[in-house]
């Protein structure tokens, strides 16, 4: 594994990812009733990864988002700032190139991918509109970038209950399978402060990426947004 300068991201956060590692893909399945497995191959079909090409696949954690790519001929990076997440992935994938990496300063040249894409990661970035510069400095032109991320629900009811569920059910879930429960506490708050769908193509664009569009997943549960270099 690459190790990067990660000095920027705050330690306290680093250590909760590194401690939610070991159970961290169990966890998820469970959190997510089992819908993070369709929202990855959303990620995968928006990106549609050519044989060869190269894909970042940042905030990538144990490698679980990443394989798909390998498996569609890609050249993918996984890359993470939790050295942690990257242990488990490395020992889980051994094939796969885990690199350590600030998402604020990436370790990689200019205009080195064709894809860069992000899931549930962005929120984690000290600084989300640094992150987003970063990956469109690293993506040749006329590359893609795809943001899966927590977002809005579109009817109001059900995004009550969302709600509802992401302060109280999901910490008390989270209890009985997670190797570190209380990191979802501040994963659940983290969901509740992040910008909706508009508000985040908005950021993208900012960013300087082009022609920012999305698509809800489960209702909005989750937003699938792209844009182009």
């Amino acid at each position: 594994m690459a190790r990067a300068d990660l000095d920027k991201q705050p330690t306290d956060v680093r250590r909760m990812f590194d401690a939610v590692a070991r159970r961290y893909d169990v966890t998820n399945d469970v959190l997510s009733l089992g819908q993070d497995r369709r929202w990855r191959r959303d990620v995968v079909d928006a990106v549609d990864p050519g044989a060869g090409e190269w894909v970042l696949d940042l905030a990538a954690g144990t490698g679980t988002s990443s394989q798909p790519f390998a498996d569609a001929g890609a050249v993918v990076v996984p890359c993470d700032f939790s050295l942690g997440m990257l242990r488990v992935g490395k020992r889980a994938r051994p094939a796969l190139p885990f690199t350590a990496g600030d998402g604020t300063r990436l370790p990689f040249a200019d205009d080195t991918f064709d894809a860069v894409t992000i899931s549930f990661g962005l929120r984690n970035i000290v600084d989300p509109m640094a992150g987003l510069r970063e990956m469109l400095r690293v993506t040749r032109p006329g590359g893609r970038l795809v943001v899966c991320e927590f977002s809005h629900p579109t009817w109001t009811p059900f995004r009550t209950v969302y709600l509802e569920y992401l302060m109280k059910a999901l910490p008390t879930v989270a209890r009985a399978v997670s190797s570190s429960p209380d990191a979802y506490v501040y994963l659940a708050e983290s969901i509740r402060a992040w910008p909706d769908q508009a508000g985040l193509a908005a950021l993208v664009a900012e960013a300087g990426w082009r022609r920012p569009e999305w698509r809800d997943l489960t209702g909005g549960v989750v937003a699938l947004h792209r844009a182009t270099a």
